[in-house]
């Protein structure tokens, strides 16, 4: 499938290590032909880490897709009923995220972009970036891993002595997964070994 002019919602999460992994994603969508539109949760809207400044990120983010980040409940509920994508992507998606899209919290914009693409089951992508996905957030894992109309990004443990229980998604498989979501198919395999 052809992703030119699909509208893919592209959501990011507090996984602030990750990010240098998604933005060439983005650039590959944009590339692609896809109209991506960013949205943010209001983690990276706000934090400065180690690995970067938040407004940094935002520029970023606007630069690439050409498209001011939507950063707001009120900018993401349209998504839904009024300005419909085709697919969206959560990436990287946290823990926390991961948790609270598990069982049914929106308090943050990718979270109610995500419902609101559910509202119309069009396709939701997941790309995890969780330290405690194989511990306490398992079972969250797993409610999603069987949800109609969610798809993964293919993970695996990206240090299984020192952090067994954490899984990261190989995001070089971002489009691959969309185009196979688009058409309702999870791509295989989703458990793979994680390459550095």
């Amino acid at each position: 499938m052809d992703l030119k002019n699909k509208r893919i919602g592209f959501g990011l999460t507090g996984s602030h290590c990750t990010y240098d992994l998604i933005f060439p994603q983005l650039e590959r969508l944009v590339e692609l032909g896809a109209d991506v539109v960013p949205i943010v949760s209001n983690t990276v809207k706000q934090t400065d880490t180690k690995f970067g400044e938040a407004r940094d990120h935002l520029q970023k983010i606007e630069e690439i897709t050409n498209k001011s980040v939507i950063a707001s409940m009120q900018e993401a509920e349209p998504l839904g009923p009024k300005d419909p994508l085709d697919c969206m992507v959560i990436a990287p998606l946290t823990g926390n995220s991961l948790s609270k899209f598990a069982n049914g919290l929106t308090d943050n914009p990718v979270l109610m972009a995500a419902k609101a693409t559910l509202r119309n089951q069009n396709p939701i992508v997941l790309g995890i970036s969780t330290n405690d996905a194989l511990g306490l957030n398992g079972v969250n894992l797993m409610k999603l891993m069987v949800a109609q109309f969610i798809y993964f990004i293919p993970y695996g443990q990206d240090h299984p002595y020192k952090k067994p229980t954490s899984l990261v998604a190989d995001m070089n498989l971002l489009p691959a997964t969309i185009e196979n979501a688009l058409e309702f198919k999870q791509i295989q395999p989703v458990i793979i070994p994680h390459n550095e």
